[in-house]
């Protein structure tokens, strides 16, 4: 059963549901990625959790990769894993 920490948050008046990933997730090709955060999103969506799901992970040397919106870069440039951990409220499973 997959177990991921999420953060729940709104910003700038949207929910944003930020799906922490270990760093495998950034070896994947691209259609993997999208493929695995649209499985994230149905399920968040199933779990009761509003909003856009953008998948986190530590992509090496204390830099954070993310997979959003390009509207969305810069606050997710803004940010760091530490911010992500202390946001933590949610898990989700199935």
């Amino acid at each position: 059963m997959p177990r991921y920490k999420v953060a729940h948050v709104k910003e700038q008046g949207t929910n944003l549901i930020i799906v922490l990933l270990d760093s495998a997730f950034g070896r994947r090709v691209p259609s993997d990625q999208h493929t695995i955060a649209a499985e994230l999103q149905m399920r968040s969506h199933s779990a009761g959790l509003a909003g856009h799901v953008v998948p986190v992970w530590d992509n090496g040397g204390g830099r954070m990769a993310f997979l959003a919106p390009p509207n969305w870069h810069a606050f997710f440039r803004s940010i760091n894993s530490k911010w992500i951990l202390a946001n933590i409220n949610r898990e989700l499973y199935w």
